[in-house]
């Protein structure tokens, strides 16, 4: 028998492709734990494309149990929470056969060690005889409900303010009954100190990576975009509601302001699962792909790239990507929050419309100004975003290297 110890990972939707914001996360979190655990994962299946993606996961796991579900079938069984009292984000991913899974497995594998990643998927370590349990809650997805809460009127407005109160009890709740809870940044583990005070405090901030071997520049591929006028990107899933605000935002009070100064700027907005709203911006300034086979000609091609998020929590995969692929990139504020590096040097920040203009202006104006930035942004993300590094600190937590009931404070170093 191996003498790695078995482990429980419980993910809220299949870790495999690393094709978007949190499976990029969940899966290199997978292969850091797979080296030193015989993992079993149960996850859920929210896309039938990702079945066929199973059979991969044979290559870190032990054992594999997916469920499939279907979204939609999922948020009206998620209106019980009405009923219930409950978030609805909590019942939204429950169900009977992953529970019964998962208690059969920890039984049958005498598994003493459990981790699950995102907030909702620690309903499943309730009631199990665990010696070492940790939440990967990424972000504080409450404060993420009273942002959205804030962008809407109505109905809306009520049942947002509703989900970001009823899921910090919940986040609280499952928060004191592990061993340690995880956060992307120290500022959303200390969002999370201030949001939930009588909490014990189990939190680390764990922050994200980018693979800068796969991220890289001079690839040889060619570039997708037809040549001449400024080429600016925006990548990500485009049915995420954040990515649809934000290119929204970016089309209707950005863009109109650069093209006065350079006529012919065209805005690419590269992602899976472009939703209506996003269709929507297509025109002879705005291109929208949909799905495509390799994200990096886009993002390596581009000029500058944007990233105006007025919602996000957390640091942003899609901006590690493009400075790892030594592209400069102008980021709003939220999507700036907890990013190493110098403003002006590594990254361009800006919030308001005109502080995006500007920069971008100021970037297409000087082609040296745009490669002395990529080159700094990629020396910066090798300098502090090593997954490997970072995701060490999860061997420490599930290990009786960090004391249970411990109160961390400090930083989880990057290795630089």
């Amino acid at each position: 028998m191996s003498a790695r110890p078995a482990l429980l990972y419980l993910t809220h939707r299949i870790p495999y492709p690393p094709n978007k914001g949190d499976k990029v996360r969940s899966f290199n979190l997978l292969r850091q734990l797979a080296a030193s655990h015989r993992v079993f994962l149960g996850t859920f299946i929210d896309d039938p494309a990702d079945a066929v993606h199973v059979p991969a996961l044979a290559e870190w796991c032990e054992e594999v149990f997916p469920v499939a579900f279907n979204p939609l079938a999922n948020r009206l069984r998620s209106l019980r929470g009405l009923l219930s009292g409950e978030a609805l984000s909590v019942p939204y991913y429950r169900h009977r056969m992953m529970r019964e899974w998962v208690k059969a497995v920890v039984d049958r594998q005498d598994i003493a060690l459990g981790l699950v990643f995102s907030g909702p998927m620690a309903q499943y370590l309730e009631g199990l005889p665990l010696k070492r349990r940790v939440i990967d809650f990424c972000d504080v997805d409450s404060a993420k409900w009273a942002q959205y809460a804030e962008q809407r009127r109505g109905p809306m407005a009520w049942l947002y303010r509703r989900e970001a109160r009823l899921l910090l009890d919940f986040e609280q709740r499952m928060a004191a009954a592990v061993e340690a809870c995880t956060f992307v940044t120290e500022e959303e583990a200390a969002l999370f100190h201030r949001l939930a005070p009588g909490c014990p405090a189990r939190v680390v901030p764990v922050c994200n990576g980018v693979d800068a071997r796969h991220f890289a520049p001079g690839q040889g591929a060619p570039s997708p975009y037809p040549g001449g006028a400024l080429k600016l990107v925006f990548t990500g899933a485009m049915d995420y509601w954040p990515n649809i605000d934000a290119v929204r935002w970016f089309v209707h009070s950005v863009l109109p302001q650069v093209a006065q100064h350079c006529p012919g700027v065209c805005f690419y907005i590269v992602g899976m699962n472009p939703a209506p709203e996003v269709q929507a911006l297509a025109s002879g300034q705005v291109v929208v792909t949909g799905a495509v086979d390799d994200i990096r000609p886009w993002i390596e091609h581009a000029d500058v790239v944007v990233a105006p998020l007025r919602i996000a929590r957390g640091i942003q995969n899609k901006v590690l990507e493009a400075m790892a692929m030594a592209r400069p990139v102008v980021v709003s504020a939220a999507s700036a929050a907890g990013l190493e590096g110098v403003p002006g040097q590594d990254f361009m920040p800006a919030d308001e419309a005109e502080d995006f203009v500007a920069r971008i202006l100021e970037l297409s104006a000087d082609a040296g100004a745009r490669e002395r930035m990529g080159q700094a942004a990629r020396e910066c993300v090798l300098l502090h975003y090593s997954w490997q590094a970072h995701l060490a600190a999860f061997d420490a937590l599930l290990s009786d290297e960090w004391p249970t009931g411990q109160t961390v404070q400090r930083r989880v170093e990057s290795g630089r």
